[in-house]
């Protein structure tokens, strides 16, 4: 949960109020994307954190989310899979995110089935007090899967995807703990995908990893959206130019602007845009 202090203002540049509908104008390559969020305003309690949002993040490539840090771009992350319902007071007061065209906060949506389609990779690694396999076949055995050769098959193609296979293939049976972090992360993310889900969301996979961890973590990011809808929250913005396709720049619970990776790094159109990638504020 993003805490009181981070959401204090900090002095900068005065913020654009980002209004119009997705897609960006600026941008018109991107079309109708496999999540559409349209007038989003989201609040803990009395606190307003997300004003208006407007966004279309495109299927299979990866979208990152950049800005200060208490900028809401966490919480918009958790809004996506409704990880927010876990926090008493979080409520979204207007506005719709739809996945593939279904709202995914109607009454009628089952919240087990949307995060399993839409999983999550934390901050800070979190294998269960498990097995390297039984962290894997966790999300199976929830869903119902008892067949051993089905969980057997899924492991091996999770943690194959997951660019962790051949390190762990000969100590399946031995606590995920004893992993070192990098393989820790990347365990989690095998976790994520074992069930099969469309959208991965990653919320700073690498701030704990060291410089070898996280280029294989980076490296596995960019394999991933061959299949997998991702998006990423980073506060590094050389891993946001090299593993993303998109990026969106948040500021004080606002977008502020979403283009083209390349665009926003290179030519950015606002200039709170351009001063924060520079290092001038945040």
């Amino acid at each position: 949960m993003v805490s009181v202090a981070e959401m204090s203002e900090i002095t900068s540049p005065t913020v654009v109020n980002q209004t119009a509908p997705m897609p960006n104008p600026a941008n018109p390559k991107v079309e109708r994307g496999m999540i559409e969020i349209e007038q989003l305003d989201f609040a803990y309690g009395t606190n307003k954190v997300l004003h208006d949002i407007n966004l279309s993040i495109p299927a299979r490539a990866v979208t990152a989310f950049i800005g200060p840090s208490g900028c809401g771009k966490t919480t918009l992350l958790r809004c996506l899979n409704r990880m927010n319902d876990l926090i008493d007071s979080a409520r979204i007061t207007q506005g719709s995110i739809r996945i593939e065209g279904v709202d995914i906060n109607a009454s009628s949506v089952d919240v087990v089935d949307l995060r399993r389609r839409v999983g999550m990779v934390f901050q800070k690694s979190n294998p269960f007090p498990k097995s390297i396999y039984d962290n894997v076949a966790y999300g199976l055995r929830i869903a119902g899967t008892t067949k051993r050769t089905l969980i057997d098959e899924a492991v091996e193609k999770s943690l194959r995807s997951a660019a962790l296979w051949d390190e762990v293939k000969d100590r399946l049976h031995v606590s995920g703990y004893g992993l070192s972090g990098g393989q820790q992360q990347r365990l989690c993310i095998a976790r994520a995908l074992a069930v099969e889900p469309e959208i991965v969301l990653m919320d700073e996979p690498c701030s704990a990893l060291d410089p070898i961890a996280t280029a294989k973590v980076e490296e596995l990011i960019r394999q991933l959206k061959e299949q997998y809808t991702i998006v990423i929250v980073t506060h590094n913005m050389q891993q946001a130019g090299r593993c993303s396709d998109h990026t969106a720049f948040f500021y004080l619970g606002r977008l502020i602007e979403f283009d083209d990776t390349t665009k926003i790094f290179s030519n950015p159109g606002q200039r709170q845009t351009e001063e924060y990638i520079t290092g001038r504020f945040g």
